[in-house]
C-alpha cells in the first residue's frame, strides 16, 4: 500500500524514476500504472529489457540509426523517438555497459538524442524509468552503474518489496490468480485447502509473485 500510495504521488512528475526489486515482484505493472495515471498516458509507453539484447544492437534500438552507419543501415527511429511525449522503461539497467549509459546520462541531462552514425541531433521529450533487480548498492560498490548516473536516475527511488516481505498479501494474490485463470481456461475453481494457503504461506518464493502466478496456473 505503502508503495502504491507513493507511485500516485509522483506518477505525474516528469522526473526519472529508479526501480529496485527482485525478479518477478512487478516492477513493470508498477512503472505501468504510473504511466496511466499521468498526464502523458495517451502517448507510447516503451518498455526494454537491457539484457534482452547485445550492447551493439542496444544502442541502435534506443537512438536509432542512420543510413550507412553500418552495412544494411536505414533510417530507423530509435526507442527515445517513439516514446517522444510519453515514458521510457529500461528494465535490467544493471546489464548496460558504462559506455551506453554515459550516452543515456546524456539524453537524461539535454533531452537530445543521436541517431547511431547520424550527424543531426533531437530533441525528445521522454520520462526515463529505469529498473534493476540488483540491489543499487550494490551496483554501485561494484562499479556497474556509474554514480552519476545512478544520482540522474535515483531522483525518484521505489522499492517493490519480495514476496515473502508480504506474505500478507498472498491469499489476495491467490484468489486474483485464480479469477484470472477461471476466465483464461473456462474453468470455475473456487479457491484453495486450508492445507495448500499453509504450504504457500510457509514458502521463501524465491521466484516472487511471477513463481506464485505460474504455481496456480
Amino acid at each position: 500500500l505503502e508503495l502504491k500510495n507513493k507511485a500516485v504521488k509522483v506518477a505525474n512528475s516528469s522526473s526519472p524514476v529508479f526501480v529496485y526489486g527482485e525478479t518477478g515482484t512487478g516492477k513493470e505493472l508498477i512503472v505501468q500504472a504510473m504511466h496511466n495515471l499521468s498526464s502523458r498516458r495517451n502517448k507510447p509507453f516503451i518498455a526494454q529489457n537491457c539484457a534482452a539484447l547485445p550492447e551493439n544492437l542496444l544502442e541502435s534500438i534506443l537512438f536509432g540509426t542512420s543510413q550507412g552507419s553500418f552495412t544494411g543501415a536505414k533510417e530507423r527511429p530509435g526507442l527515445f523517438e517513439l516514446a517522444d511525449g510519453g515514458t521510457l522503461f529500461l528494465d535490467e539497467i544493471n546489464s548496460m555497459n558504462p559506455g551506453l549509459q554515459s550516452k543515456l546520462l546524456r539524453v537524461i541531462q539535454d533531452g537530445i538524442i543521436r541517431r547511431v552514425g547520424g550527424s543531426t541531433t533531437r530533441e525528445v521529450n521522454v520520462r526515463i524509468i529505469a529498473a534493476s533487480n540488483m540491489d543499487p548498492q550494490i551496483m554501485l560498490e561494484q562499479n556497474i552503474i556509474r554514480r552519476d548516473l545512478f544520482y540522474r536516475l535515483n531522483v525518484i527511488y521505489l522499492y517493490v518489496p519480495s514476496l515473502r516481505e508480504r506474505k500478507e498479501d498472498i491469499p489476495l494474490l491467490t484468489n486474483h490468480f485464480i479469477r484470472v485463470f477461471n476466465k483464461k481456461m473456462n474453468k470455475n475453481i473456487k479457491g484453495v485447502t486450508k492445507e495448500v494457503l499453509d504450504n504457500f504461506m510457509q514458502s521463501e518464493w524465491p521466484g516472487n509473485v511471477r513463481e506464485l502466478e505460474n504455481m496456480l496456473e
